[in-house]
């Protein structure tokens, strides 16, 4: 789906400032609603209306996102070719791990779960890119497929946006 068409569902809802940030789905927008289930319903219903998606969407404020960085989650370390660093944000607090499980076999370290803004940080392994971690496999069986994963630099990148 391109970047334009999902803007414009945003924009048919009457959202200010609607942004996209790189080409994954990202969209930042002001609302004066600050329901965040509400407007993930709202959007949802929009996307399967104006679009055929059947996607879910995920939203965190940016008060959320500005705190889970400023906890600077991956102290010394920076992601790249060889070291994976992400973000994968719950789609509610239903699915809100008391414990984070054990991810036998997989070359990721989960770093934290951050209540707060409902996400699992993790650090991959990505040294040999012929093999593949199982990660993402092993989120979905644990967390369900209501989860969204990003790269660190992206959760960055959207919070730059937001701060413009």
């Amino acid at each position: 789906m391109t970047n334009d068409k999902l803007r414009g569902v945003f924009e048919r809802l009457g959202f200010a400032d609607v942004a996209s940030v790189l080409s994954s789905g990202n969209i930042v927008f002001r609302s004066p609603d600050a329901d965040a289930h509400l407007l993930e319903q709202r959007i949802e219903d929009a996307l399967a209306d104006d679009l055929g998606l059947a996607n879910r969407a995920i939203i965190r404020s940016h008060s959320e996102l500005r705190v889970l960085l400023d906890s600077d989650p991956f102290p010394g370390v920076t992601h790249g070719h060889d070291t994976y660093v992400t973000a994968t944000f719950l789609k509610d607090a239903a699915t809100t791990p008391e414990h984070i499980p054990a991810q036998p076999g997989l070359r990721t370290e989960v770093v934290r779960y951050d209540g707060a803004a409902r996400v699992v940080l993790a650090i991959t392994d990505n040294s040999d890119a012929n093999q593949t971690s199982g990660f993402m496999a092993w989120l979905e069986r644990t967390y369900g497929k209501d989860i969204t994963t990003r790269s660190w630099l992206t959760v960055q990148r959207i919070v730059k946006r937001l701060e413009g």
